[in-house]
């Protein structure tokens, strides 16, 4: 079961660190600079991973949602999958504050309910580009204060999709290179019961 008390956080001094100390006024602080990793991560592979631990560095404050999606049908539960993210992100809270929260509401209405100040989303492939733009445009009209920035996928991780995955899986193949072998041996476990 997913609860918000599991949050890690990062030293409090580096996101309220004075104006004074960037060469601003005394007694000013900087304002904390929030971003929303919005998926599915059913489960979460080594590409979202590797855009968590990309995005970490750009903020001080990234919230994961994990979309509840009933349309997808998706394979772990939400509770397994906010489970499986909790459990994959530890080693990146050095550099920011993380949060993983479940959501199944409007995504610009979660980004304005946690504070976003950005949308972090990844892009594999030109196909993911043309949903992405139509995406972002839709996105502006209902909120145009909050940007979105799209990290490209790492070349060892452009073909790495969640769906594909579960279907290597399913069908007994190796997807040690696609996830981490926490996720990896979930997913072979479940697939095998599927």
């Amino acid at each position: 079961m997913w609860s918000r008390s599991s949050v890690w956080r990062k030293p409090r001094a580096r996101t309220t660190r004075s104006l004074r100390d960037a060469g601003g006024g005394e007694g000013q602080r900087l304002k904390t600079r929030t971003a929303l990793y919005p998926g599915t991560f059913d489960p979460i592979t080594n590409g979202h991973i590797d855009i968590i631990s990309r995005a970490v560095k750009l903020v001080d404050r990234l919230v994961i949602g994990v979309a509840i999606n009933r349309s997808k049908g998706p394979l772990f539960t939400l509770e397994e999958r906010v489970e499986m993210v909790r459990s994959e992100v530890r080693p990146f809270t050095a550099h920011a504050e993380i949060e993983v929260l479940p959501f199944e509401t409007l995504l610009m209405s979660f980004a304005e309910q946690i504070g976003a100040d950005m949308i972090v989303r990844g892009l594999r492939a030109v196909a993911d580009f043309e949903y992405e733009f139509q995406m972002t445009a839709m996105n502006q009209q209902l909120n145009r204060e909050i940007e979105t920035v799209f990290l490209m996928a790492d070349p060892r991780h452009q073909a790495i999709a969640a769906r594909l995955v579960k279907e290597i899986a399913r069908l007994g193949g190796d997807i040690s290179g696609f996830v981490t072998p926490l996720v990896a041996e979930r997913l072979r476990a479940r697939a095998a019961r599927v």
